[in-house]
Parts: C-alpha cells; sequence; structure tokens
C-alpha cells in the first residue's frame, strides 16, 4: 500500500514567482494495483512520481509505503522499494557499458560494493535467459555497448532492469512517449506481460488515452495537481477514449482555452 496523505508543494515559495503545484493532495495505492495517470502538460503527474521516488522532497505531508513513513528517506534507498522507467530511454540505461555489465549492475542493485569482480560468471546464463524473453535478440548481444542500441531496445532493458531485484512499486513515467508507435506497442505489450507475471504495483503516467484505457484496472486524471477523475475496477473498464476526450475538452474550456 502506497500512500500520499496532505501533500504540499511549492515551486518559489515566497517570491512573487510562486506556483502551488500540490495542495492537500492525497492518493492511496493498494497493493498490486495498476494505475494509469493521464492530464495535459503542467497538472502533476511527473511531480507527483518523483514525489514518491523522493526526486523532489515535499514542503509538508507524508508519504507511507506500508506502515513506514518515507517522506524523508532518501532518493538512493527507496530505489531499493521502487523501480523507475524514464522517459528518456538513456535514463535507464549506461550507454558506455556492455549489455553484460548492465545487467549486472542492475543485479546487483541495493547491495554492497566489496571488492570483486563486477560481474558474476555464474549469472551470465540468467541474464541471457531474461534478454531472451524480450524477444529482440539481446541475449546475443551480451558485449555490445548498450549506446548503440535502438531506443526501443534500450527502453525494453531499462523495463527489465528495473525489475530484475525484488521491488514493491514500478513507477512508468511516459516510458513509450519518446519512441515509434510500433515500438511503443511492443514495450506496452512488455509491459503488461512484466506486470503481471511478478504482479507489481504499478502507476503509469501516458499522454497515450488508449494505453491508459487498455492497459491498468485504475485510471486516474490530474489538473492543476489534483486527481479530477479516479476510476478502478468495472467503471475504469467501461471507459472509452471519447470519454476521456470530453473530460479534457470540459477542462480547458473552464480554463478559458
Amino acid at each position: 500500500m502506497l500512500k500520499l496523505n496532505n501533500i504540499n508543494k511549492y515551486y518559489n515559495a515566497g517570491t512573487v514567482n510562486e506556483m502551488c503545484l500540490f495542495q492537500d493532495f492525497n492518493l492511496s495505492v493498494a497493493e498490486g494495483q495498476f494505475v494509469s495517470v493521464v492530464g495535459s502538460n503542467g497538472s502533476g503527474k511527473t511531480s507527483m512520481l518523483n514525489i514518491i521516488c523522493g526526486s523532489i522532497p515535499v514542503d509538508s505531508g507524508t508519504i507511507y509505503i506500508g506502515s513506514e513513513n518515507i517522506t524523508h528517506m532518501p532518493e538512493f534507498r527507496r530505489q531499493r522499494r521502487i523501480g523507475r522507467v524514464y522517459q528518456n530511454p538513456a535514463m535507464g540505461t549506461c550507454p558506455h557499458m556492455t549489455i553484460l555489465e548492465n545487467m549486472a549492475l542492475a543485479d546487483n542493485k541495493g547491495k554492497p560494493f566489496n571488492l570483486r569482480r563486477g560481474t558474476n560468471k555464474k549469472r551470465v546464463d540468467y541474464y541471457r535467459e531474461s534478454l531472451k524473453s524480450l524477444g529482440l535478440g539481446l541475449e546475443d548481444k551480451l558485449q555490445v555497448k548498450v549506446g548503440v542500441l535502438s531506443g526501443g531496445q534500450r527502453q525494453a532493458m531499462a523495463l527489465l532492469m528495473s525489475t530484475m531485484t525484488p521491488i514493491e512499486f514500478l513507477i512508468l513515467d511516459e516510458h513509450t512517449a519518446a519512441l515509434d508507435p510500433k515500438t511503443a506497442e511492443v514495450i506496452m505489450e512488455l509491459t503488461g506481460k512484466v506486470v503481471k507475471e511478478k504482479n507489481l504495483t504499478t502507476i503509469m503516467v501516458t499522454h497515450n488515452l488508449r494505453y491508459a484505457v487498455e492497459y491498468g484496472d485504475r485510471l486516474l486524471m490530474m489538473h492543476q495537481g489534483q486527481a479530477v477523475m479516479d476510476e478502478a475496477g468495472e467503471r475504469k473498464a467501461s471507459i472509452c477514449i471519447e470519454d476521456l476526450l470530453e473530460r479534457f475538452n470540459a477542462i480547458s474550456i473552464e480554463c478559458g482555452n
């Protein structure tokens, strides 16, 4: 269970440029839930993810994972429990390291760095089988540097690497936005497969309304730091793209656009 209680976040507080991003924002995500999040630019989607992951601090409020208060837990410690895939494929992998070295790095997340080889030869077969499940032929390119791979291949690797160690939450930050349509479909199918097989509690921010409708069992629409739509279960399953477009248009009219 993830809980955000009475979250307040201001940018440029105390100045003429002060902007309130979140005011008394609350969110609870049940274990095993897959939440799709949509909203216009500046609605608070990615900032919400940054707050959960510890990338930006809150001004007030509390964040819980289960019964543990993680509000002031540093980002690197949260990463032991949270896997994140970014919009930019380059952010989830190390371009100057080989596929094998990247896999080993992800495999050792959260473990102490002692004076030993970075790659455990006994784990190579496991890495190869894990890569084979992607269906991209990467299992035969272990010594290839990740920087020469396509964006889709790197994003698939980033998704795999983020879930290699036991995690409690998977955060997907517009992870298909930088990909061409065909590759985006491959990554989304892979996402659904990984989430289901590992039974991961997942929050996915996306601008693709079809993905928001087709994936997940709960849908949030953000606007000005608040959830203006929150549907789950059968109600979420009944939502279509036209419903989301209608809500977007209504918000746009309310804002004078």
